[in-house]
């Protein structure tokens, strides 16, 4: 399905590109030389987690200073819950014993957590330093590393505190999946799935049938689906980059997922588990709201499911529908469900009553402890 490298644009307030393809890591540093001569800076700074440093840092430095770069790593704790305020000024404070000043570059080198919490860090530190994702989890390379969104979680809700800030480019190699768990793997295929709702349903057909263990050890089958992803939600980005209508399809089964992320304290689900129970809701309340019909439904829930277990549903209603009504996509007080009418088409819905979130929360729970 795929041969060489891929460049997909990302038409932004500031325009970059998306570079896809197996074994980029291996030369990351001559591509970096020649996107920052205009910048002028040969110190980078890594901002990346201890598993990943362990993994891949060496090939990464060693490919950074092959192309003369000197390279500075700076550590943050591993998983969600260290995505937060806190975690960002003893990074901030390493980057001035550095001496990092307003040309620095730094890379954002992890998932999905060191991309949302390094990307806020360079778009503060000085007010605004060069930005480089550089994203190692499958979630983090389909969805995370582009659309420019950063942030970190508070108690009362996710990403409640965060920028717009574009990246310089980022560049994925798909190669470094194959030291995921499987779990991780999986969390990042649900990401990929909601895509397939909600604008490519050839993507949708493709991972309905696909085996998980298969499409691991298929280079270029992976490439397809993660290259596929991100023209999608580049196409969506371009449309409205700062969220204010259309890009808000992006968040198909997030408006529950956060809900239940928060609830557990970040701790239960990984992000992608998380959305795909609140895929898995989206189409119960669509179907309730007349959107799509019960074939649409059960695809979805199929497609869901058939890609593993999830762990189980325990919030408690109440304290879901208190997390929605916080939550950053709840405006003057309506929370915005993005609800499926057909695969490949999806609408945003305003006004989905509280019996049937409610209803549909009640599903998750009982449904789960059948699985």
């Amino acid at each position: 399905m795929m041969a060489c490298m891929t460049r997909i644009e990302i038409a932004a307030s500031r325009p970059y590109a998306a570079l896809i393809e197996t074994g980029l890591l291996r030369r990351c540093g001559e591509i970096l030389r020649e996107l920052l001569k205009p910048v002028g800076s040969s110190a980078l700074f890594v901002v990346t987690v201890p598993p990943v440093r362990r993994r891949w840092g060496k090939l990464l430095k060693n490919s950074l200073s092959d192309a003369s770069f000197i390279t500075k790593f700076l550590e943050m704790p591993d998983g969600e819950p260290h995505k937060k305020l806190a975690t960002i000024e003893p990074l901030a404070q390493q980057l001035v014993r550095l001496q990092a000043d307003r040309d620095a570059v730094i890379i954002a080198f992890g998932g999905g957590v060191v991309g949302d919490t390094a990307g806020l860090l360079a778009s503060l530190y000085m007010r605004g330093v060069h930005l480089i994702h550089i994203p190692t989890t499958v979630l983090a390379q389909v969805d995370a590393s582009i659309g420019g969104k950063t942030g970190v979680n508070l108690r009362g809700g996710k990403n409640l505190l965060g920028t717009f800030y574009q990246p310089m480019a980022v560049l994925t190699d798909p190669e470094v999946l194959s030291t995921l768990p499987e779990r991780e793997f999986r969390a990042g295929l649900y990401e990929c799935v909601k895509c397939g709702v909600i604008g490519n349903p050839n993507l949708f057909a493709f991972l309905a049938g696909a085996k998980l263990n298969e499409l691991r050890r298929d280079q270029a089958k992976l490439e397809w689906v993660i290259s596929e992803v991100v023209k999608l939600k580049a196409s969506v980005v371009a449309a409205d980059e700062r969220e204010k209508s259309w890009r808000q399809v992006l968040n198909f089964g997030h408006t529950l997922g956060h809900a239940l992320e928060a609830q557990s304290g970040y701790r239960r689900f990984l992000h992608g588990e998380a959305v795909a129970w609140g895929m898995i809701a989206a189409a119960e309340i669509a179907q309730a709201m007349g959107c799509c019909d019960q074939g649409t439904r059960q695809q979805i829930t199929e497609a869901v499911m058939g890609l593993g277990a999830l762990p189980k549903v325990k919030a408690e209603t109440q304290e879901v529908l208190r997390l929605l009504r916080t939550d950053k996509k709840t405006r003057n007080g309506l929370v915005h469900f993005v609800l499926p009418r057909a695969i490949g088409q999806v609408e945003i819905v305003n006004h989905v009553p509280e019996s049937v979130v409610a209803k549909s929360v009640e599903y998750l729970r009982n449904f789960s402890q059948r699985q």
